[in-house]
């Protein structure tokens, strides 16, 4: 008993010292900035002039940054429910048994083995460009002029346009979620449920839909922390320095740290880790809140 402790011991050690390191000391040395007021991330500590809370006051009465937190929100909201949807309604037609399954999985997953900046210069270079781009060209040709006229990349235009093209790359990884999910239901169910005389679309909301909780979960959470963490499509599609349109926490904590341009003339990385900590939380609040709608407990493959 007590040799199996003991191996217990010195093989968690190693873990437990690096998730300490690594993973906790990390927190809890943001958690504890976020209250002082510090001019530079790699300032001594005898340097830091605690504020309380005043970051977050700061924050809460910042309109640049409730700005970018609308934008996350609506990258949140209107982008989880396309790209949930999309992903959800391709892994199903994946599932339905249709020719050349893995072909049209690959095409669709594509766009994830490619990285974030070449993604987001395709859409800007060659799909939204004014002069050559697809778009512009595509409505041309169907001689719908009054769309073929819209400056995609322009105010009104330019937040759905990042949105539009953020979904298109990431339907693909939330597609194979799915398909993991509907690929462990077992046959047998719909089997049966097809000589009990059920059509495919009850089959889908009265078998599939409630066999997928935890799988739905797992979708959101990977969504909430890749929205929180939304930063290279916000600078590549800003053309100036915290572009209202296309401006986010993670940006605007960027600038804060690290100074962005004309717009932030004092850097504050205390109050970049108060941006980290309210996104922390948020994502959290997610969380929480799917483990408390949804439950599965009760279902089982």
């Amino acid at each position: 008993m007590k040799k199996n402790k003991t191996m217990i011991v010195v093989f968690l050690t190693p873990a437990v010292l690096l998730f300490l390191g690594i993973f906790l000391y990390p927190i809890i040395r943001t958690v504890i900035m976020s209250f002082f007021k510090i001019d530079g991330v790699t300032d001594s500590m005898n340097l830091w002039e605690f504020v309380g809370f005043g970051n977050y006051t700061k924050l809460m009465n910042t309109s640049l940054f409730k700005t970018s937190f609308f934008n996350l929100f609506r990258i949140w909201l209107i982008g989880g429910l396309v790209v949930m949807s999309l992903s959800l309604l391709f892994a199903v037609i994946l599932t339905s048994g249709i020719r050349g399954k893995k072909f049209f999985r690959a095409i669709i997953y594509m766009p994830n083995i490619v990285s974030a900046v070449a993604l987001a210069t395709m859409w800007l270079q060659y799909v939204y460009s004014p002069r050559y781009g697809l778009l512009k060209d595509l409505f041309t040709a169907l001689h719908l002029d009054n769309l073929a006229k819209i400056q995609f990349l322009d105010n009104d235009h330019k937040f759905w346009a990042l949105l539009f093209a953020y979904c298109f790359g990431m339907v693909g990884y939330h597609m194979l979620i799915w398909l993991s999910g509907i690929e462990r239901i077992s046959p047998e169910y719909y089997e049966a449920a097809t000589i009990d005389g059920a059509t495919k679309p009850a089959q889908f909301r009265y078998m599939t839909l409630p066999l997928l909780k935890g799988v739905f979960k797992t979708n959101i959470t990977m969504w909430s922390v890749s929205s929180v963490g939304f930063f290279v499509w916000s600078q590549l599609f800003s053309t100036v320095t915290a572009d209202t349109q296309t401006i986010t926490p993670y940006v605007y904590m960027y600038m804060q740290i690290f100074g962005g341009g004309n717009t932030v003339t004092e850097r504050n990385a205390g109050l970049g880790a108060a941006i980290g900590v309210l996104l922390s939380v948020c994502v959290v609040i997610v969380f929480t809140i799917c483990n408390r709608v949804i439950k599965d407990d009760d279902l089982e493959f």
